[in-house]
């Protein structure tokens, strides 16, 4: 390193929640930084996701929450344990907003918004108390490659409205998103170019997804399902999944029909065991249990009791409050005999196979898994095959579950790459004073 490249500032690729927290970390230690952003204004996602209320974190205890990373929990509690989500409501309140704990666990701020939040967390990049501001470039679309240049420097292209653009960075912090809701700037382009670049990548999939469903052979459901009841949630019911080698999924909550299959919040807590299970087998079986508030004796004996002229529909509301919604769902999936057999009737109540055959397309996810794998990084998030560059947010191979599990992983992987990187810088500073 020499002083020109220590005058040189640290670009940040990406401006959502991963992005802005490594160039707060960097800006408030006096470390310049320049963030650019392929969209006309950052943290677009952010804000779609605060729409019905900004979910910014949870309230469970650490070991659970951690545990709910799946695979790459011990990766992510090692961000988690340098910024959790008590830190995340302390910078929160350090911002001007206040936060409290739903009945569900999930924090949210107290006006439920994320405009408030990201105003003002932009005010003090732009006007840090202390530090140096971040300097800020919309509508720049970088191409994915990352040029080496001297004394460890490195130069990124970006496609601006004044046209080609050559930057040149004394480190890097790559949060470019995953591959789902491209037209907010999640497009995943950047894998491949990577990729080339000799940087592990997994291949980008859907997280938190819908599924399409099969019935007796046909893709999706039939058409009076799909027409009366498309967009009908189903509240309060169990749903079971096992893939038949050891993962295991049995929880109770909501989803919603969609036209060709389910999605909605049970479903996607569910829906990493669903795709992995249909990537290998080609299919994947799930069970709702419509009731599971009750016994199976119970439900047994409120389907046998005589109905007298009722219709089926009307007896199930009538004995078991059960809607439209799930009477059409039992007349998808049973055959008329079955329907009329009360203990088959009763089991499935309790019991409904549904067959999956697809994730919905990664554009419709809410997240993605894949991306730069952890192996390719060391500790602080940064690259072994390209020394001063870091990645964080969405872009690295991990997943969680909708619930501020997701926002939490963002802004924490972004805390430890914008540290790492300020290590970076005060390591080069060092060498050029000896």
């Amino acid at each position: 390193m020499n002083e020109e490249v220590n005058s040189l500032p640290v670009v940040v690729v990406g401006g959502g929640p991963a992005g802005l927290m490594a160039a707060e970390v960097l800006s408030a230690a006096g470390v310049a930084v320049h963030l650019f952003d392929a969209k006309p204004t950052v943290g677009r996602k952010f804000l779609l996701a605060g729409i019905g209320g900004l979910n910014l974190t949870h309230a469970e205890d650490l070991p659970a929450f951690v545990g709910r990373y799946g695979e790459r929990a011990p990766e992510c509690g090692r961000w988690l344990a340098a910024f959790g989500p008590q830190a995340i409501r302390d910078w929160a309140q350090s911002l001007g907003i206040d936060t409290f704990v739903g009945s569900s666990q999930r924090v949210f701020p107290t006006d439920m918004k994320a405009a408030p939040l990201l105003r003002a967390w932009l005010h003090r990049l732009r006007h840090p108390a202390s530090g140096v501001p971040v300097r800020l470039f919309m509508r720049h679309h970088w191409d994915g490659q990352l040029q080496p240049v001297n004394n460890g420097a490195w130069d990124l292209c970006f496609q601006s409205p004044g046209g080609e653009v050559t930057v040149r960075a004394r480190a890097v912090l790559l949060a470019v998103g995953g591959g789902s809701w491209a037209k907010l700037g999640s497009d995943g382009r950047w894998a491949e170019p990577l990729r080339a670049q000799g940087v592990d990548v997994a291949p980008l999939r859907p997280a938190n997804c819908g599924f399409d469903a099969a019935v007796r052979g046909r893709a999706g459901w039939s058409a009076h399902l799909s027409e009366r009841f498309a967009g009908q949630p189903l509240k309060s019911v169990g749903l079971l999944v096992d893939d038949g080698a050891g993962r295991h999924f049995s929880r109770k909550g909501e989803f919603v029909l969609t036209a060709t299959g389910i999605e909605g919040s049970l479903v996607y807590a569910a829906s990493a065991l669903i795709r992995d299970t249909i990537a290998r087998d080609g299919h994947a079986t799930v069970f709702l249990n419509l009731r599971p508030d009750l016994d199976a004796e119970r439900v047994r004996r409120e389907v046998a009791h005589p109905r007298g002229s009722r219709s089926l529909s009307s007896h199930l509301k009538s004995r078991l409050n059960l809607s439209a919604v799930h009477t059409a769902l039992l007349h998808e999936v049973l055959s008329a005999d079955e329907l009329h057999d009360n203990q088959k009737l009763a089991a499935a109540i309790q019991h409904l196979p549904i067959t999956l055959v697809a994730t919905r397309p990664i554009d419709e996810a809410i997240s993605t898994a894949g991306g730069v794998r952890l192996e390719a990084l060391d500790e602080g998030l940064m690259l072994s095959t390209h020394p001063g560059v870091c990645c964080a947010g969405e872009m690295l191979d991990w997943e969680a579950p909708t619930g501020g599990y997701l926002l939490s992983a963002c802004l924490a992987s972004g805390r430890v790459a914008g540290e790492a990187l300020l290590r970076w810088c005060k390591k080069s500073r060092d060498e050029d004073a000896r």
